[in-house]
């Protein structure tokens, strides 16, 4: 599984990186988090507002810090 948090560093975008790798320890499962900063990249995502999650090439939420559970779910919805 691949999981993306777009954003340009800023501390939000710290917390939606912790709270993914927190997730993904619960479910214990294999994922490669990384972080993306360059904004034409995270523009590519037609992502316009910051922190945003990408799991699968897939955007689940931009624009805010979802809750650990909620990125279990989006996790176990891919």
């Amino acid at each position: 599984m691949e999981i993306k948090v777009l954003g340009p560093g800023c501390k939000k975008c710290g917390t939606l990186a912790e709270a993914a790798k927190k997730a993904v320890e619960e479910l214990a499962i294999d994922a490669n988090i990384t972080k993306v900063d360059d904004m034409v990249k995270i523009l590519s995502y037609g992502v316009m507002s910051t922190p945003a999650l990408v799991i699968n090439e897939k955007v689940v939420v931009s624009g805010k810090v979802p809750s650990v559970s909620e990125i279990k779910e989006f996790i176990q919805n891919a």
